[in-house]
């Protein structure tokens, strides 16, 4: 801090001397040591060495020694607060305001936070930074002013909030943006920034609004709103007075709006009952306000009494609206003089019914936040159509006041690029179509997306939407490229995340860790290390505010968009992040391992917990093996997600045991990629020193890259297998090794050099004997299956028969019933090559039976194979009729893991 604060002084002050004495009173806010003029040497020793590493000297750049001060020899353009003070000077002479503008802009772009940040506190720099606050926020007054000759009182307004926000006590500015909204259409909100700014300076220096501000003020009241008509008091009893169309500026139909037909038709239908309340609910950056404003221009003829537009501020970097201040801003726009107007919130209300009674007339109530903020602005007429706007379901007012729901979604892939073609032209989009096409999926769907990538290619005439594609595709800085100036994603998603509950806040701020896009409570509780009837309420709420999506009974999905935004966040002071990651890895460890249990009934599993797993609130049940395998196929990206994530993090016993619980998917569908992920496996159960799961994770890939037809690269594998089992002492993994290489070798090894079928059969009676000494049912089953299969093969029918049907004695529920097809298949062969042909049909038709039944197409088709070589008489005698083979899932099952 001494040396930035030295640097500080020092480029304040270019090209002049700076005496030690100065130096000392900014480096130290309170006394300073004796060997000060010794600390402030060695400072600028250091400071010349990091400005020689960095070049400076052939920019100009020196810093000298001046007799009793140093000095700072620097090009005026090396120094930001002398390029401010240039351009904002430039600025006052600009030709027009267009070009004010766009140089005050530029001067503000310099900015990059509070001046002098990380610098001493002591009294020249205080002042110092102060000075350049003033300059600043001068210039914020004077883009403003520049805004307000071009009659963008909006931007105006835009420029001047968020500085008002944070110095409430300058008045000018204050002033400045009260008039602004004033001129904007939004007076009740100038109206509620100054009884903010005068409650500020009453209770914080006790004192009343200046000049400036009373006259901002008075201003305000003088201003009729537009076409209005004095209205006579309320006489109770006596008619409501006659209803002229409500005058009130109404936002321009939002250009380049496409598509949205089907909510565009559901918002007809909202609007055609009596009374009608039309609730427009989605996401941040999905087109809310611009559907309801444009369906109001399209539907303008229909609402003859007028229309009126407010802008809530549920989800806004300004404060909510309060109801009174919208209540007034209402009955101004129908017609009520400000010196007519009620002063309770209640009379307000009340008038308001009265005046919107008998009108037809639509209110569009934009940015809602809750039911509650609602409620009191609803008219009173049937005539009246009321559209609120919101990023909450409101499904209280739904409930209460029988609004009609209109949800608002992501864009589907052809209408957003469709946005595409309307924002950047034809010609662009129909010259790179499939980079049109990956842009819109990178976007989510979402128009603000869309319309910021877009503005980013028009405003760069190089960029084509390939090479913009190209960056969103970097998850890292996709969130940074949809920012464009004073509009972002990651904006629009903060506004909705600061209005959650702080479990829901908490509960967003975990899905960044999150490894797939979709998830249940019990991995949200995970997530959370919540019980689990928090961690759905949470949900819930993010579902309600659209945060995440519901696609199922305890099924949500988020975009990749808020993904990234809950990953960008950083971490809660309150909380250990380094916890969420292991715990979301031992809940899916925890779960897998009960959907092996359902996919593969009657096998052990393959590994248990890793040492300290956290045990997870809840397990997923699965009632049988379609619903794991389902689940297995649904959550494969979030499987490879948390593998990756686990390797990152070093969790290397996670990632081996997340790879090997898939295996009967990967037994199912073994000709889908997997060896990627395999391998991925056996380098972690390498890194974690474990033989026992090294063994298993080159068992199964070694299988897998057999069905790959890779036999050399498979052999490799399949020979360390059951030697590194041997090593872990683990007989189970052992004999599913050995089982697997005696697959592999009788496929493809007939030749000496792998031992040829003998070799084959003593793997295979070594893994039986291996099996039934760990008292494994389902290994001693398959182990006979190949001993079975491999003496036919050899042409000893009776010893085949005798291994089949041992096998097929233990192949009984819960074993799963393509290992019995597979059995019954063998022994209906044995039997035919024995001689008992009708013994065989009874057997080969059972087993096809099965196969059609469960859809094991394999089995299936060498039950039909079995059944054809069979005499014709003895085919006969079977019930099922053959037909054409269905095309194969798979070949002989192996032994899984």
């Amino acid at each position: 801090m001494k040396r930035r604060s030295l640097l500080a002084m020092l480029v304040l002050n270019p090209g002049a001397p700076v005496g030690v004495e100065r130096l000392t009173e900014a480096l130290w806010e309170e006394e300073p040591p004796r060997h000060a003029r010794t600390v402030i040497q060695n400072h600028v020793s250091g400071l010349r060495a990091v400005l020689a590493a960095h070049g400076a000297g052939d920019g100009g750049g020196e810093l000298v020694t001046d007799g009793g001060a140093y000095l700072l020899r620097v090009p005026e353009s090396a120094v930001d607060a002398r390029r401010f003070e240039r351009l904002v000077r430039s600025a006052r002479s600009a030709p027009d305001a267009d070009a004010s503008v766009a140089v005050l802009r530029e001067a503000l772009g310099l900015w990059r936070g509070p001046a002098l940040a990380g610098t001493t506190p002591s009294l020249p720099l205080r002042c110092a930074a102060q000075a350049l606050e003033e300059l600043r926020l001068a210039a914020v007054e004077e883009l403003a002013r520049a805004y307000g000759r071009l009659g963008d009182h909006g931007s105006a307004a835009g420029v001047l909030g968020t500085e008002a926000a944070l110095n409430p006590l300058r008045e000018s500015l204050v002033a400045a943006l009260m008039t602004a909204l004033g001129q904007a259409g939004r007076r009740s909100e100038a109206m509620e920034w100054f009884h903010r700014a005068r409650r500020a300076l009453a209770e914080q220096l006790g004192i009343g609004p200046g000049a400036e501000l009373v006259e901002a003020h008075e201003a305000l009241l003088r201003a009729d709103a537009p076409a209005a008509r004095p209205v006579p008091p309320a006489v109770e009893g006596a008619p409501a007075p006659a209803a002229a169309p409500a005058q009130w500026p109404f936002p321009r139909r939002p250009r380049g709006f496409s598509g949205r037909e089907e909510e565009l038709a559901a918002l007809d239908r909202a609007a055609a009952s009596p009374g009608a309340i039309a609730v427009v609910a989605g996401g941040a950056g999905v087109g809310k306000t611009a559907l309801a404003v444009h369906w109001a221009h399209r539907r303008r003829a229909d609402f003859p009494d007028g229309r009126l537009f407010v802008d809530l501020c549920g989800h806004s970097p300004l404060p909510a609206r309060s109801t009174p201040a919208v209540l007034r801003e209402l009955l101004l726009a129908l017609g009520l003089p400000a010196e007519r107007m009620p002063h309770s919130p209640e009379a307000l209300a009340a008038r308001y019914r009265e005046l919107t009674a008998g009108r037809r007339m639509l209110i569009v109530l934009d940015n809602a936040r809750t039911s509650d903020q609602v409620r009191p602005l609803l008219p009173d007429g049937e005539g009246c159509v009321t559209v609120v706007t919101s990023r909450d379901r409101l499904g209280g007012l739904v409930a209460s006041d029988a609004a009609r729901p209109v949800p608002l979604a992501e864009l589907s892939a052809p209408q957003s690029v469709t946005l595409l073609t309307d924002t950047l032209g034809p010609e662009l989009v129909s010259a790179e179509p499939e980079a049109a096409a990956r842009l819109a999926a990178l976007c989510d769907g979402l128009p603000l997306a869309l319309r910021l990538a877009a503005a980013r290619v028009a405003t760069c005439p190089t960029r084509s939407l390939a090479a913009m594609a190209d960056e969103l595709a970097d998850e890292q800085g996709r969130l940074s490229l949809l920012d464009v100036e004073d509009t972002s994603v990651a904006a629009a998603l903060a506004l909705t995340v600061q209005h959650l509950s702080d479990p829901a806040r908490r509960m967003f701020h975990r899905l960044g860790t999150h490894t797939g896009t979709t998830l249940d409570s019990r991995t949200a509780a995970a997530l959370a290390g919540d019980a689990l009837p928090r961690a759905a309420g949470a949900l819930g709420q993010l579902a309600a505010a659209h945060l995440v999506v519901e696609i199922g009974r305890d099924a949500y999905t988020l975009h990749d968009l808020v993904r990234l935004y809950a990953r960008s966040l950083p971490p809660r002071p309150d909380e250990d992040d380094a916890e969420v990651l292991p715990r979301l890895l031992d809940h899916l460890v925890n779960t897998m391992l009960a959907a092996c249990a359902a996919a593969e009934p009657g096998s052990e599993p393959c590994c248990v917990p890793p040492p300290g797993a956290r045990r997870p609130v809840e397990v997923r049940p699965f009632p049988d093996r379609a619903s794991a395998l389902a689940w297995y196929a649904a959550e494969r990206d979030t499987l490879r997600g948390a593998v990756e994530a686990a390797v990152a993090a070093g969790l290397h016993d996670r990632a081996w045991r997340l790879v090997l619980l898939q295996w009967p998917l990967i037994v199912w569908q073994v000709r889908d990629g997997w060896a990627p992920l395999l391998e991925h496996g056996l380098a972690a159960a390498e890194a974690d020193l474990d033989p026992g799961a090294q063994s298993r994770a080159r068992a199964l890939l070694g299988w897998v890259l057999l069905e790959e037809d890779r036999p050399e690269e498979a052999l490799v594998h399949l020979e360390r297998a059951p030697g590194l089992a041997a090593l872990a002492g683990d007989r189970t993994a052992q004999a599913v090794a050995l089982a697997n290489l005696a697959v592999a070798l009788a496929r493809y090894g007939h030749d000496a050099r792998h031992g040829g079928p003998a070799r084959v059969r003593a793997l295979l009676a070594e893994a039986l004997t291996l099996a039934e000494q760990a008292d494994r049912a389902d290994l001693v089953a398959l182990a006979r299956q190949h001993l079975a299969d491999q003496c036919l093969a050899a042409g000893d029918p009776e010893q085949a028969a005798h291994h089949a049907a041992r096998g097929l004695a233990l192949a009984e529920p819960p074993f799963p019933v393509t290992r019995r097809v597979v059995l019954q298949t063998l022994y209906g062969r044995a039997l035919a090559a024995t001689g008992h042909p009708e013994e065989a049909a009874l057997h080969l038709d059972a087993a096809l039976r099965s196969a059609r039944a469960h859809q094991f197409g394999d089995g299936e088709a060498a039950a039909e194979a079995a059944l054809r070589a069979l005499p014709a008489t003895a085919a006969g005698t079977a019930g099922a009729e053959p037909r054409a083979a269905r095309p194969r899932a798979g070949r002989a099952l192996p032994g899984g893991c």
